[in-house]
């Protein structure tokens, strides 16, 4: 119950605040953080993070498909297998409703 409490203090206090800077400062904290999240830099680090976390993933599926792969069921593994290797390429449907986004 403290968690949530303080939760609806901090927006509130959030609101209150934000509603009080008005429209400039808005612009100003949007221009700020375009200009850091432009910054080489950032951008670097934002990449290294990102592909930090594609070899994590990768690692993490290799774990669990050893400790794991014998137990699921061939329809789940053939599925599992069809989706990664469809990969991003577009928005179309697949037969479960879902988007491939």
């Amino acid at each position: 119950m403290r968690y949530k409490l303080t939760f609806v203090v901090g927006l509130a206090l959030g609101y209150v605040l934000g509603t009080r800077a008005g429209r400039e400062r808005y612009e100003q904290l949007k221009k700020s953080a375009r200009q850091i999240a432009q910054n080489p830099a950032v951008r670097n680090t934002a990449e290294s993070a990102a592909q930090q976390g594609r070899q994590f993933a990768g690692k993490a599926y290799q774990v669990v498909s050893e400790k794991v792969g014998d137990r699921v069921p061939d329809s789940v593994t053939e599925r599992v297998r069809s989706l990664r290797d469809r990969g991003t390429g577009g928005t179309a449907s697949d037969d479960w409703g879902t988007s491939a986004t």
